[in-house]
């Protein structure tokens, strides 16, 4: 199995100036990489409390700061973006990266794609599959001929710099919808379920139905690759020691939620550990919770968050070292998992 370290860069604190959150962000993947992740992956949104409108700029100055962590986009919303634009900005980082790009694409969320884009749920799939289509071509062609709907045609357009890696591994960011999945069993590419906001079932009905799709489309069953997230992480030697580290985290949670009027699926602790995808407990714990949503989805790809969520940074280190120490090497061995970047 490989790991990914993940913020999407929430900025709740406002006694955190905006320029600190940033540097905390980058601190956090070089310790990513220090500790030894496969990846560091960082999220776009464009509303409160997230400052990840940005993810081209950031990416890059991680990139700058790190040599050898792969570099993942948790999601890029093709759907708001000009697919033109977005390839050279994602060309330009490849080689700023040295080929250690990776992108996970989705439809977006939110209110303010249709305030800020005017993109709405009428047509956000119908952009996000014609910005990838041309994105994709844009990726391995030199010139291209192309005209869409959302966006001016092109005549045997050279778009530049052409990229470091040929081609981009490009993955479909999903939480529940069978748009995204459709998309990526068409062309082949691989998914990575979002497994944050509900218990199993639903995610792991989505990837079944990738497989199906997957097949449908003529590709070998082996080839599909699955990612998959996870709702929040602490680890200790002791169970009840990490429970109650984590406890005021989770609690912190459900305000916000019920600040903004929603209904968490998961009212205590103890019912997210049982039924969620947080892993909150033991090393061994946290094996065996692998384990069981690996048997419903299959993947060989999960991310944990790379930051201490209102953690002392110090305790929040130590758990991301035991998880290298003592998580991360047994579901390494025993999950078997393809070498990320590239196609399968």
């Amino acid at each position: 199995m490989k790991f990914l370290a993940l913020t999407l860069g929430f900025h709740t604190d406002p006694g955190i100036p905006v320029d600190q959150r940033f540097r905390e962000i980058v601190r956090s993947a070089v310790v990513a990489e220090e500790l030894g992740f496969d990846g560091f992956a960082f999220g776009e949104r464009h509303e409160r409390p997230f400052l990840s409108s940005s993810p081209t700029v950031v990416l890059s100055h991680i990139a700058a700061k790190t040599s050898t962590i792969r570099l993942f986009t948790a999601v890029t919303t093709l759907a708001l973006l000009d697919p033109v634009r977005a390839f050279e900005d994602y060309s330009t980082l490849d080689h700023l990266s040295g080929g250690r790009l990776e992108l996970i694409i989705g439809k977006g969320n939110g209110t303010a794609q249709a305030e800020l884009f005017h993109v709405t749920e009428a047509d956000q799939w119908d952009r996000n599959r014609e910005s990838y289509e041309l994105f994709r071509r844009l990726w391995r062609e030199d010139r291209v001929t192309w005209e869409g709907r959302f966006r001016p045609s092109l005549a045997d357009a050279e778009v530049l710099p052409r990229p470091f890696q040929q081609p981009i591994r490009v993955w479909h960011g999903s939480a529940t919808s069978r748009e995204s999945v459709d998309l990526a069993a068409s062309y082949g590419d691989p998914l990575f379920s979002a497994n944050v906001s509900n218990p199993v079932e639903p995610y792991a009905e989505l990837v079944a139905y990738y497989r199906e799709r997957w097949e449908h489309h003529g590709h070998d069953p082996k080839d599909a690759v699955v990612g998959a997230g996870t709702a929040g992480y602490y680890s200790a030697p002791k169970s009840q020691d990490a429970i109650e580290t984590y406890r005021p985290i989770f609690d912190a949670r459900l305000k916000f939620f019920a600040a903004r009027g929603l209904d968490p699926v998961f009212h205590s602790l103890e019912d997210a550990i049982e039924r969620s995808s947080i892993l909150v407990g033991s090393p061994q714990q946290i094996i065996d919770k692998v384990h069981r949503y690996h048997d419903r989805l299959g993947h060989e790809v999960l991310h944990i968050s790379a930051e201490a969520d209102g953690l002392p940074e110090a305790r929040h280190r130590a758990s991301l070292e035991l998880f290298q120490a003592e998580i991360a090497p047994v579901l390494r061995a025993e999950i078997p998992s393809r070498p990320l970047g590239g196609l399968t």
